[in-house]
């Protein structure tokens, strides 16, 4: 990269691929990657990384780290799940996210369109993150298993070994500070428990297997589905309960929320 003004262009881009990846309001209309960049500019030049600033460059690290953890998903034959699988479904959100919601496995919808939670559960956990006072895009969403179950059955024990290692290498990359296991199936395949969701809901849990570099935080609350099944006031207003305490882990504030 051979002139300053070159520099500036080049970190104008990785800035707004940052935001980008941050859920930044502030973004322009258009994609960054149409900005005109000089044909001899070199991303791995060292001026180049040395022009960006380190929160830019660890984010962007840490996205092309996902979407590697994602490329390699896409080619898992691990277990017999992949014979029947429209799309893998490794998991989106925010690369530098603080908070990671897991569920057990990808249903009808998410295993038609590739993408966590986008079905009628899918939209009630927006909801319930809009609730919170954060956007879906401010945090990162994925599943235990990364294909579909036949008939969205439980997943077996060999599924979840076959497939546990891609979560791991996700958050060990995203190093969040804390994970809200959704529904029962993922929290007792995260907590490696049969406790009752119902005890194990309303308190914080320390989620450390092996694999996983550090200890995270962990709130275990129903499903999204459970509610769509049994939405009266007391199922509803256990997981707020739950949302609040994972929004004092991360000491953020707690909106008042509608009834």
């Amino acid at each position: 990269m051979n002139t300053q003004s070159d520099k500036l262009v080049y970190t104008i881009k990785q800035q707004l691929e940052c935001e980008k990846l941050l859920g930044g309001k502030w973004l322009p209309k258009g994609n960054p990657r149409d900005i005109d960049i000089p044909a001899n500019t070199n991303p791995q030049d060292s001026d180049t990384l040395n022009f960006m600033t380190p929160q830019a460059e660890e984010i962007m690290n840490k996205s092309q780290k996902l979407k590697k953890i994602a490329a390699e998903v896409s080619q898992c034959k691990a277990c017999e799940l992949h014979v029947n699988r429209t799309n893998v479904v490794p998991g989106e959100g925010n690369a530098n996210a603080r908070l990671v919601f897991v569920g057990e496995a990808p249903g009808q919808n998410e295993d038609e369109q590739g993408r966590p939670f986008v079905g009628r559960a899918g939209q009630l956990l927006e909801n319930i993150i809009q609730a919170m006072g954060l956007k879906r895009t401010d945090v990162y969403i994925c599943n235990i298993l990364k294909c579909r179950p036949p008939g969205n059955r439980d997943p077996l024990i060999g599924e979840v070994e076959a497939c546990k290692h891609f979560l791991y290498d996700q958050l060990n990359t995203l190093k969040p500070e804390i994970i809200v296991a959704l529904g029962t199936h993922a929290a007792h395949n995260l907590l490696e428990t049969k406790t009752p969701i119902g005890q194990l809901r309303g308190s914080t849990h320390i989620y450390h297997p092996e694999g996983l570099n550090e200890p995270i935080k962990l709130v275990a609350t129903y499903h999204p589905a459970y509610l769509l099944r049994n939405y009266t006031k007391d199922a509803r207003q256990k997981v707020w309960t739950d949302m609040q305490l994972v929004l004092k882990e991360l000491n953020l504030p707690i909106p008042k929320k509608s009834s």
